[in-house]
């Protein structure tokens, strides 16, 4: 097949990765390429020039956390957006695989004239969900969970549910961590993330803290993560993947601490992955990934509850975390069921519209 993936702007499709959804559209669109399908990555400036790219924009995700700065962003996100739609008009797709976080390529999909995929990686957003209306129910979606379907069931009743994937070769099974033992937190270090209920529950377990990402809100870092640092804390910065497979894979236990409602939790494929059990907060998709074998979840926001799950996670089998990272995170078993999904649309889509009226849609 010849695909298009559209990114979100944000951030740059290449490492080190800035979150999930990046490293998610970086390993979907590689190994579509490795299995024979051409396909062309629509992304901001610095992304991996091993894709093929076609870039439209320079990242927005910094200029957009600024308010005085907002409207220029979206005034330029526009931009970027109806430019990337025509160009996809005009490439001979046979399918679009939309991994963006804005409402105009829902918008436009209507006259695109190219049968169209949108994965769900977000609980709803006022312009995502108007998007997303606009589109239904011509479009056909996904979601990365069970948990965030049943948050889109109003707008999208029959979401598919593929779970997210990850490089197995990467995240490697380690039988024994390192000694002295040490729990491992990794992620945007964003009040969202919770870094700081993972420091305190870390120590009220009286394990040190190793951590790594990166420092995207400075307010916070400075608020609530400068205050507590310590000797028992180690900050490793941001990371490439190969870095932090091998210091999760050291790790004694992996805390996952989010304080939204996690739409998946890459942070706990890499972990089993490597063997290390999960202690985390049971929000969203996490209660689902974590099996009795491999995590414990505790009540979320609760510190003290935390703590109790490392020490119950501390004691599991290693090498039942790597079967549920290979049963259930295999990037190649993510990707044969988007194959299947893409074939099905395929051979469903109606004869195409004229992709002439693309633009015209985008306005509306």
């Amino acid at each position: 097949m010849k695909i298009a993936i559209l990114a979100h702007l944000k951030h740059p499709i290449a490492q080190p990765y800035a979150g999930g959804l990046e490293m998610h559209t970086h390993l979907l669109t590689r190994t579509l390429q490795r299995r024979g399908h051409t396909v062309t990555l629509f992304a901001a400036h610095g992304s991996d020039p091993a894709l093929d790219l076609h870039t439209v924009c320079t990242p927005t995700g910094e200029a957009f956390a600024d308010p005085v700065k907002a409207l220029a962003v979206d005034a330029a996100e526009f931009a970027a957006y109806t430019e990337m739609m025509a160009a996809v008009a005009r490439g001979g797709f046979d399918l679009v695989h939309n991994n963006s976080l804005h409402d105009l390529p829902l918008r436009a999909s209507r006259g695109l004239g190219v049968p169209m995929v949108t994965a769900l990686h977000t609980p709803p957003f006022a312009s995502l969900a108007a998007g997303v209306a606009a589109a239904f129910p011509r479009m056909t979606f996904a979601a990365v969970s069970k948990s965030l379907a049943q948050e889109w069931r109003v707008l999208v009743p029959h979401a598919h549910v593929i779970g997210n994937g990850i490089d197995l070769s990467i995240f490697r099974f380690r039988a024994e961590p390192t000694e002295p033992p040490y729990a491992f937190w990794s992620g945007r270090i964003v009040p969202e993330k919770g870094l700081h209920l993972a420091i305190d529950a870390a120590r009220l377990a009286g394990l040190p803290l190793t951590f790594a990402g990166p420092r995207t809100d400075i307010a916070y870092w400075t608020k609530d993560i400068a205050p507590r640092l310590g000797p028992d804390l180690t900050d490793l910065g941001h990371l490439s993947h190969g870095a932090l497979a091998e210091h999760l894979g050291r790790a004694t236990v992996a805390l996952v601490t989010p304080r939204w409602e996690e739409p998946f939790g890459l942070v706990v494929a890499e972990a089993l992955s490597c063997g290390t059990p999960v202690a985390a907060f049971a929000r969203g998709a996490l209660p689902d990934l974590i099996a009795r074998s491999c995590g414990r979840c505790a009540r979320a926001d609760d510190v003290a509850d935390l703590a109790r799950a490392i020490g119950e996670a501390i004691r599991l089998d290693r090498q039942a975390c790597r079967a549920c990272g290979e049963a259930l995170f295999d990037v190649e078993t993510m990707t044969d069921r988007y194959e299947a999904l893409y074939h099905s649309i395929l051979a469903a889509a109606p004869a195409c519209e004229q992709p002439g009226r693309m633009l015209d849609a985008v306005a509306v």
